[in-house]
C-alpha cells in the first residue's frame, strides 16, 4: 500500500499552482500583448501606403487637369483656318507667339505623361501590393491565432490533469485516515476493516494513474510550450518583421519612383522651354517692319511743293504741283481721290467701301498688281482642278469602254462637255487679267526707268530740273494728265508673285526644303520636284498652299504646300550644303 503524507501532496499543489501563474502571466502579459501591438503597427503601415497611395491619386488628377487647360490654352490662341488671322502668321513676332503655342501644346503633354507614368509605375503598382500584403498580414496572425489556441488548449488539458491528480490525492489521503480509524477500532468487524482497506488500495490506485497521466500530460505541455515559444512563435514574429521591411522598402522604391518620373521628363521640358526662348529671338523687328511696308506699298510718288498761287495777275486759277487726280489730257476726268477738295493731299485719300471695277483700276498701282496677280493665280488653280477632273473623267471613260459592264461610256460624255467649256472660259478670264496685268507691271518698268534716268539727270543738272519744275503746266480742271502722274509714280520692289518678273536680284534664300512626293510642274510658274530631293526655299506659304523654291540660280518656281517639308533657317545655305554632303 503507499501512501502520501499531506504535506508532500499540499507541495505539490502550491508548486503547481505557481508555474501555472507563471504561464498564464507570461501568456497573457507577454504574447497576447506583442500580438496586439503588433497588429496595430502592422494595420497603421498598411493605411500609410494607402495614403500614399490616394496622395499620389490626386497628383496625377492634377497633373491631368493642368495638362488638359494648357492643351485649352494653346488652341484657343491657335489661328483659326482660313481666316484673317493666318495672314498675321507671316510676321516673326507672330509666328514666334505661334511656336509658343505650340510647345506650350507639347509641355503639356509631358505632363500628361507624368500623370501616366504615376499611375501605371506607383498607384498601380501598390494598390496590388497593398491587396498582397493584406492577405498576407490576415495569413500571418491567423497563424498565431492558431498557436495561441493550441497552446491554450494544451494548458487547459495540463489543468484537467493535475485536477483530477489532485482530486485523487485527497480521496486516497481520506480512504487511508478511514482504514486506519476503522483498523484500530475493535468494535469494528472484520469484514468492515477489510473493506476500508480495499478502499483505501483502490484510491492509492487511482492516484497513481492520475499521477501517471498528469506527469505524461506535463511533459507533453512543456514540449508543446517549448516549440510555442522558442519556434512556433519567434518564426510568426520574424515572417511579421520580413512583412513589414517589405513594405517599408516599397514604400521608399514607390517615392524614389515618384521623383524619377518627374525627372525623366525635365529634359523634354527644358527642350520646349529652350524652342520658345529660340522662337523669341527670331524675332525680327527689321523683317516685320519691311513686311508692313510691302504690304501697304501704294507706288505713289510724294507730292512736290506747294506752288504760290497770285490772284493780283489777270489769268485763270490753277492749281499746284501736288494735285493727284488723274485726268486725261482729252478733258475727260477719271474719280479724283482727293474726294470733294481738288487740293487733297494723296496720304489722306479714302478708300472706295463699295465694290471697286473688275480689272482693280481704284487702286494704287503696285496694291493693283498685286490683286490682279493673285486673281491669275486663282484662275489658274481653277483650271487646273477642272483639268484634274476631266482627266478623271476621260480614265473612267476608258475603263467603261474596255469594260462596258462597269458603266456606259456616254454617260460622262456631257460632264466632260461641260468640263470642256469651263475651262475655255477660266482660260480667257486668265487671258484678260494676265494683260491688264502686263499693262500694269509695263507702266511700273517704264516709270522705275523714267525715275532712275530722272535721278540722274537731277545729280548732273539741278539748276534744270528746279527751272523745269516752275514750267510744268496743269491740265484745265487743275489735275495732271496720264503721262505726268504716270512720271511722278515711284516704283515699289515687287513681291509675292512679281518676284518671276525681276531676273536683275534674284530673292535670298530663307531655308531649306525637301520633297515629301514627286510633283510635275507642268503650269506656267510651276517647278517639278523629286521625291527626297532636297531644295531652296526662297518664298513662304503666303495662305494660298504654294511655296516659292529655288534648286539653282536658273531654276525655280512655285511647288504645293503640301507636297515639301519646310525647314526655316537664318543660315540655311549652310544648313543645305551640309545635308548635301550627307
Amino acid at each position: 500500500m503507499i501512501t502520501f503524507p499531506l504535506a508532500v501532496v499540499k507541495g505539490l499543489l502550491s508548486t503547481l499552482g505557481e508555474r501555472r501563474f507563471l504561464l498564464e502571466e507570461f501568456s497573457v502579459g507577454c504574447e497576447e500583448d506583442q500580438f496586439d501591438n503588433l497588429e496595430k503597427h502592422t494595420q497603421w503601415g498598411i493605411d500609410v501606403l494607402e495614403k500614399f497611395i490616394k496622395f499620389v491619386k490626386e497628383r496625377t488628377e492634377i497633373e491631368l487637369s493642368y495638362a488638359k487647360q494648357l492643351r485649352n490654352l494653346s488652341k484657343k490662341y491657335q489661328p483659326k483656318k482660313n481666316s484673317k488671322e493666318e495672314e498675321e502668321y507671316r510676321y516673326t513676332s507672330a509666328r514666334a507667339f505661334l511656336a509658343t503655342l505650340n510647345e506650350m501644346n507639347d509641355y503639356a503633354g509631358q505632363h500628361e505623361v507624368i500623370s501616366e507614368n504615376m499611375t501605371s509605375l506607383i498607384t498601380g503598382e501598390l494598390t496590388r501590393y497593398v491587396q498582397e500584403l493584406k492577405q498576407e498580414r490576415k495569413s500571418h496572425f491567423h497563424d498565431g491565432r492558431k498557436a495561441q489556441q493550441h497552446i491554450e488548449t494544451c494548458w487547459k488539458q495540463l489543468e484537467a490533469s493535475k485536477r483530477r491528480f489532485e482530486r485523487d490525492c485527497k480521496e486516497a489521503d481520506r480512504a487511508q485516515q478511514y482504514f486506519e480509524k476503522m483498523d484500530a477500532d475493535i468494535n469494528v468487524t472484520k469484514a468492515d476493516v477489510e473493506k476500508a482497506r480495499q478502499q483505501a488500495q483502490l484510491r492509492h490506485q487511482m492516484a497513481e494513474d492520475s499521477k501517471a497521466e498528469y506527469s505524461s500530460t506535463l511533459q507533453k505541455f512543456n514540449s508543446e510550450q517549448h516549440d510555442h515559444y522558442y519556434t512556433h512563435i519567434p518564426h510568426i514574429f520574424q515572417k511579421i518583421q520580413e512583412m513589414e521591411e517589405r513594405r517599408i522598402v516599397r514604400i521608399g522604391e514607390s517615392m524614389k519612383t515618384f521623383a524619377e518620373v518627374d525627372r525623366q521628363v525635365i529634359p523634354i521640358i527644358g527642350k520646349c522651354l529652350d524652342e520658345i526662348t529660340k522662337a523669341a529671338e527670331s524675332i525680327d523687328h527689321k523683317n516685320d517692319s519691311q513686311l508692313v511696308i510691302e504690304a501697304f506699298k501704294s507706288g505713289f510718288e510724294p507730292p512736290g511743293d506747294v506752288d504760290f498761287e497770285d490772284f493780283t495777275q489777270p489769268m485763270k486759277r490753277t492749281v499746284s504741283e501736288s494735285s493727284l487726280s488723274n485726268s486725261r489730257a482729252d478733258g475727260k476726268s477719271e474719280p479724283k481721290f482727293g474726294g470733294k477738295s481738288k487740293g487733297k493731299l494723296w496720304p489722306f485719300i479714302k478708300k472706295n467701301k463699295g465694290a471697286g471695277p473688275e480689272d482693280f483700276s481704284n487702286l494704287p498701282p503696285e496694291q493693283r498688281r498685286k490683286k490682279l496677280q493673285q486673281k491669275v493665280d486663282e484662275l489658274n488653280r481653277d483650271i487646273q482642278k477642272e483639268m484634274d477632273q476631266r482627266d478623271a473623267l476621260t480614265k473612267m471613260k476608258d475603263v467603261y469602254i474596255k469594260n462596258p459592264q462597269m458603266g456606259d461610256a456616254a454617260s460622262v460624255d456631257h460632264r466632260l462637255a461641260e468640263l470642256g467649256q469651263n475651262i475655255e472660259k477660266l482660260r480667257l478670264e486668265v487671258q484678260k487679267f494676265e494683260g491688264w496685268l502686263a499693262e500694269v507691271e509695263g507702266r511700273l518698268s517704264m516709270r522705275s526707268e523714267a525715275r532712275r534716268q530722272s535721278g540722274l539727270y537731277e545729280a548732273q543738272n539741278p539748276s534744270a530740273v528746279n527751272s523745269c519744275a516752275q514750267d510744268r503746266e496743269s491740265s484745265p480742271d487743275g489735275s495732271y494728265t496720264e503721262e505726268q502722274s504716270q512720271e511722278t509714280e515711284m516704283k515699289v520692289p515687287a513681291t509675292d508673285f512679281d518676284d518671276e518678273f525681276d531676273d536683275e536680284e534674284p530673292l535670298p534664300t530663307i531655308g531649306t526644303c525637301k520633297a515629301l512626293y514627286t510633283f510635275e510642274g507642268q503650269n506656267e510658274g510651276t517647278i517639278s520636284v523629286a521625291e527626297g530631293e532636297m531644295l531652296y526655299v526662297i518664298e513662304e506659304d503666303k495662305g494660298d498652299g504654294w511655296t516659292r523654291i529655288r534648286r539653282n540660280e536658273d531654276e525655280e518656281g512655285y511647288v504645293p504646300t503640301s507636297y515639301v517639308e519646310v525647314y526655316l533657317d537664318k543660315n540655311a545655305k549652310d544648313v543645305y550644303k551640309s545635308l548635301e554632303k550627307i
